[in-house]
């Protein structure tokens, strides 16, 4: 086993995901508790996660040093780096020049850490996110490697196997950083691979003991997630499941036809269609800060629910029904746990109408059978099930839908002219051969307005910024290198097709430091 100390970092259920794909098991485990944690259950390594603060500051989450002399192997990931510098006696402080996304990295002196490495892996490409660094070793340690902007960007003290990198392995951007936690695991702390447990039957045991012969409602929005989360759920529980797909107004054109058919007639499964669209834009009214929308998202969200589901679970509705406790299916998975702070110490990045954006109460028992999964995962359960391909790679869609695509407030007319646009996008994505090579290309309404010409005269009209990411895992995104042919067409299509735009623009930003949506 393999214990991971916990800093907070938007990926350290990610290193553990890494790790039990390689047939290792993980346990996480907070700063304040790891030595003792360590020293009960003696794991063959430790690993150090990254973090949102400064080792240096005067709250600064650290380690008792203590955990470094108990012979077991140590890898620090990021701010795990940092902490290996500060703990042991080195010195940290800000960088001169952040890095987030990509960096390239040359490796100076052999390390078990690298071994096995071919002479054209000395320079690769790895995945960033910070501002500090370690100026000055801890005494007995070497140093491995280094950016354009990191001296000590990689360290090592092979006698006491203490190992750190400022980069992430575990993100899929970062080249070779699967084989770099492999020599940890097999090389260093000796590890013995184990054949992992099967997803699928855990998840259905998980439903069975969660809900048994009760009632329960799942909400739909006909992206992979859901459709899955309701699909293992029908099969545990069948008629006792009723699916809602709630159109709120917010979703791309022609979107419900689509998932009307994808899901009950494609899937069988037991949906109703519920149009709570006048609900949801009086909801958004005047609202303009995003996380504001998605709480009032996620409010409206679950009161249509709590109406629907009574009409389901108690449809005699009595008296002594009004305050029982329905359950309800939910799609969330990791990601969406992450980003809503998911973890003590861990930063909100923004709430999730399914995660953070629901009102504290409610009427329902929330069961998230996708919870730890990530959404590489979600698709490959769904390709054993032999789900249609149409809905397994269907684009990423947020669940506040395009509220968070329409900067300033939302209003009819904004989303009709956001929706024309998003059209154009795809079908272009599409009609390229693209489609299933981008995890998202959609459009934003940028609320800019923008000077253009249009028949001699002078047009002051919408400026639609367009964003095309690929990803794995959705925990780290780097953006789509779309042909020139392909945004022109979408260019020419847009200013020509949706007569209030006149400029349209391309996002060219990686998470970190931007997120998949605007908001």
């Amino acid at each position: 086993m393999i214990t991971i100390i916990d800093f907070g970092s938007q990926t350290t259920h990610l290193i553990g995901r890494r790790i039990r794909d390689l047939g290792v098991g993980i346990e996480i485990v907070l700063p304040q508790h790891a030595l003792a944690a360590i020293k009960k259950s003696r794991p063959k390594g430790i690993i150090l996660s990254g973090g949102p603060a400064s080792v240096y500051g005067r709250k600064a989450l650290l380690v008792d040093k203590r955990v470094f002399g108990l012979g077991i192997p140590v890898l620090g990931i990021c701010y795990g780096l940092e902490v290996i510098g500060q703990v042991l006696g080195g010195q940290v402080s800000s960088g001169k020049r952040k890095e987030y996304g990509r960096t390239n990295f040359t490796l100076k002196k052999d390390c078990l850490l690298f071994s096995g490495w071919e002479k054209n892996k000395n320079r690769f490409t790895v995945w960033m996110s910070h501002f500090d660094q370690v100026v000055v070793l801890p005494k007995g340690m070497m140093n491995v490697g280094s950016t354009d902007t990191v001296k000590h960007a990689a360290f090592a003290d092979e006698t006491k196997k203490i190992y750190a990198v400022m980069f992430h392995p575990e993100v899929y951007h970062t080249q070779y950083g699967l084989d770099i936690l492999r020599n940890f695991l097999f090389k260093i702390c000796r590890e013995n691979q184990k054949v992992g447990q099967e997803k699928i039957a855990e998840i259905k045991d998980y439903l069975q003991i969660n809900i048994g012969t009760k009632k329960a409602v799942c909400a739909l929005s006909g992206g992979i997630d859901s459709t899955l989360a309701a699909y293992l759920t029908h099969e545990v529980i069948g008629k006792n499941l009723s699916c809602f797909y709630v159109d709120t107004g917010l979703m791309r054109k022609g979107e419900t036809e689509e998932v009307r058919n994808n899901l009950k007639n494609k899937l069988k499964l037991p949906l109703s269609v519920v149009d709570a669209k006048k609900d949801f834009l009086k909801a958004l009214k005047g609202v303009i800060d995003p996380e504001e929308k998605r709480k009032r998202i996620g409010e409206t969200f679950i009161r249509v629910f709590e109406r629907e589901a009574l009409r389901f679970v108690y449809p005699e509705r009595s008296r002594r029904t009004q305050g029982k406790q329905k359950i309800l299916i939910q799609g969330t998975i990791y990601p969406d746990v992450i980003e809503s702070q998911g973890t003590k110490h861990s930063h909100k990045i923004k709430t999730h109408h399914n995660v953070g954006g629901l009102p504290e109460k409610h009427g329902f028992k929330i069961i998230e059978p996708l919870r730890t999964l990530y959404k590489d995962e979600v698709r490959e359960i769904a390709k054993q099930l032999k789900f249609p391909e149409e809905i397994i790679y269907r684009h990423v869609f947020p669940g506040p839908g395009l509220a968070v695509r329409v900067i300033g407030e939302v209003t009819e007319k904004k989303l009709d002219i956001l929706k024309r646009s998003d059209t154009i996008v795809v079908e272009e994505i599409k009609k390229a051969g693209l489609y299933e090579k981008t995890w998202m290309a959609f459009a934003i309404f940028t609320g800019i307005k923008t000077t253009g010409v249009v028949g001699d005269e002078r047009k002051y009209g919408e400026t639609i910024a367009i964003r095309a990411i690929e990803s794995k895992d959705t925990m780290t995104a780097d953006w789509s290198r779309l042909p020139y042919e392909v945004l022109q067409r979408i260019s020419e299509r847009i200013t020509t097709e949706v007569f209030e735009v006149v400029r349209v623009v391309y996002d060219i930003t990686t998470k970190p430091p931007g997120t998949m949506e605007w908001e």
